[in-house]
């Protein structure tokens, strides 16, 4: 099974992942072309850093051609300065570029209108998917922390800009990678203190803390902020487990470079990619093979809702998060045919996702269950078919294969590029397969 490894000896921002990916060899200008396609005045500039010794990839975000602060200082100036609580507003993150503390004038975005340039961003479906719960998972951290509904979290411009270029790319980059699982060491979060706004507060910062709740992490010998929020909602959604090294065949290896050049300590991020025979890697398995997890299901019945308002309210629920949303066709009160709305999510978007339903349907009321969810354990192969490579989706239990199923996504993307049938697609690449293992 093809998978990634980070180290994270010093912690982990947006920009140290993105130098890590490319110095294990995802093109900058994949990156550049991202951020250009969402017309933010998104600049990248890469550069080759020495870090303590180490060789690595620097990546600098430009927001209409200025340089950000170091990542640790541009949070820290957020908080100390534009984390102001107005008409039950927080902003987040990002500093003021000159804008006085009292100033609450400066434009900038809501979460349902970053979800919305993402959604309108030219990548992919899951990347689109991946980059919105990334920042769900931010926004619904800072809204925790200034315990205020996530639709009131606002994001400056110039600072919102920074983030979503972090995190769109960070999807982008990810999938690129073609690897089946990311898998992480613990983090050193650093130690010292923040400013906040409203005082000084220990390593982690509280948002921080928040995104690592489950997370293995440690304070070493630099005491300076080492994880930024945005570092940590892009662990918290791509990394699926936190351990030890597994043994891996190493092929690729990648160094991103932290703004900060600490003496004896090298700033960086490495990325490791490779091979790993173990199909189960890092998945709490039973000895059935099965490991567990908690999910949120949210269920609305709707009886007076067009079906065109159904499927939209279903794409934009997906966009921000959900792990899966369906339909199902009830007989209602009156006799009058409805639909059943059922939304699984993680029960950290739950708020999200809730007001998300409230606004956008005509319900006037939600049930809502946590419910645990058993799964099997996965991994990916992957087929060339005679219009291109599709991946297999591959569940066993036990140690013995019992789903298979070509990636959705993979098919319609070669049927689309080729003019050919999606079934067709799909049979081949089972066939394929199947020769291949029975062969």
């Amino acid at each position: 099974m093809r998978i990634a490894y980070l180290d994270g000896f010093s912690g982990i921002s947006g920009d140290m992942f993105l130098g890590a990916l490319v110095d294990a060899g995802v093109p900058l200008e994949l990156f550049q072309r991202t951020v250009a396609a969402l017309d933010l005045g998104i600049t990248l500039q890469g550069s080759r850093v020495d870090r303590a010794g180490i060789s690595a990839t620097k990546v600098d975000v430009l927001v209409n051609g200025q340089k950000d602060l170091p990542r640790e200082e541009f949070w820290a100036e957020w908080r100390s300065s534009a984390a102001e609580h107005t008409h039950g507003e927080t902003h987040a993150p990002g500093h003021d570029h000159g804008e006085g503390e009292g100033d609450h004038h400066v434009q900038g975005r809501h979460l349902r209108q970053v979800l919305g340039i993402i959604q309108a961003a030219s990548i992919s479906d899951r990347a689109k998917g991946t980059a919105s719960e990334i920042f769900v998972a931010l926004g619904t951290a800072e809204a925790k922390v200034h315990n205020i509904d996530v639709a009131h979290v606002h994001f400056h411009e110039v600072g919102a800009a920074d983030a979503i270029a972090d995190i769109v790319c960070a999807a982008v980059g990810a999938e690129a990678l073609k690897v089946e699982q990311i898998l992480a060491s613990p983090l050193n979060v650093g130690g010292g203190s923040v400013k906040c706004a409203h005082g000084v507060m220990p390593v982690p910062a509280p948002a921080t803390l928040e995104l690592l709740k489950g997370v293995p992490v440690y304070s070493g010998e630099v005491q300076k902020e080492l994880v930024t929020p945005t570092g940590a909602a892009i662990v918290r959604v791509l990394v699926s487990s936190f351990g030890p090294r597994p043994v891996m065949t190493t092929e690729k290896i990648g160094y991103g470079a932290g703004a900060r050049d600490f003496p004896r300590h090298s700033n960086v991020l490495r990325i490791t990619v490779g091979e790993t025979a173990d199909s189960g890697a890092w998945t709490d398995v039973s000895k059935e093979s099965l490991s567990t997890d908690e999910v949120m299901v949210l269920e609305a019945n709707l009886d007076d809702l067009s079906p065109q308002v159904v499927g939209f309210l279903t794409d934009q629920l997906l966009a921000a998060g959900a792990l899966d949303v369906f339909t199902t066709a009830v007989q209602m009160k009156k006799s009058r045919p409805g639909t059943l709305l059922t939304v699984l999510s993680r029960p950290e978007q739950e708020a999200t996702l809730r007001e998300l339903i409230f606004r956008e349907s005509s319900t006037l009321g939600i049930r809502s269950r946590r419910e645990q969810r058993y799964l099997l354990a996965r991994r990916h192969e992957t087929v060339q078919t005679p219009w291109g490579e599709v991946r297999i989706k591959i569940g066993s239990m036990a140690g013995a294969d019992s789903q298979l199923a070509p990636e959705y996504e993979d098919c319609r993307r070669v049927a689309v590029e080729h003019h050919v049938p999606l079934k067709t697609v799909l049979q081949e690449a089972l066939r394929l397969y199947l020769d291949k293992e029975n062969g």
